[in-house]
């Protein structure tokens, strides 16, 4: 397998800041929006924009929270190891706010399906949107698209796009590994 860089550090910046802007863009001061990351991955990703906003942009009191999907995911049952889920931590309503939903990588479409689902548990909200990082749109299986996209890759089945955060594995990278080349 060969494995090549697809954004360094640096790229990872300015896709962030990309994202701020557009964010502010589309819905202002975010007083009626909430931003919520995917567990486990979309988190890193979330709190990297929440921490932007509030530094850079100024932006105060943004509504964030973490969702775990595990249990209205599809495919839960059919592991024979024991599931374990992360935490969900939506401390607010999200009754006629937009949602923002904040994931890593955008594969299969499968995870977006189930967060939905899954948001349906804490109300009605008045939109919901995507935001990925980076989007293997190729490999969908719902006709899912993102809304903020960081970049598109083109990946084949036995590929891995693999994500890495600083906060658990020390420096801001992403990198595809290739199954053939």
């Amino acid at each position: 397998m060969s494995k090549r860089v697809l954004l360094s550090e640096n790229k990872i910046d300015i896709i962030l800041n990309r994202f701020c802007c557009q964010l502010i863009e589309n819905h202002r001061d975010l007083s009626n929006t909430a931003l919520i990351g995917l567990q486990p991955r979309g988190v890193y990703l979330l709190n990297k924009i929440v921490s932007l906003l509030e530094e850079n942009f100024k932006i105060k009191k943004i509504k964030k929270g973490k969702l775990d999907t595990t249990f209205f995911r599809d495919d839960f049952r059919r592991s024979n190891k024991p599931i374990s889920a992360s935490s969900t931590e939506i401390d607010f309503s999200i009754e006629g706010k937009s949602i923002v939903l904040i994931d890593d990588v955008l594969y299969t479409g499968r995870t977006i399906r189930s967060a939905l689902t899954a948001i349906d548990s804490y109300g009605r909200p008045k939109s919901i949107e995507l935001l990925v990082l980076i989007d293997r749109r190729f490999s969908r299986h719902l006709p899912i698209q993102p809304d903020y996209l960081g970049v598109q890759v083109d990946a084949i089945d036995g590929d891995r796009v693999k994500v890495l955060w600083n906060e658990t594995d020390l420096k801001d990278i992403v990198y595809i590994e290739k199954k053939y080349e």
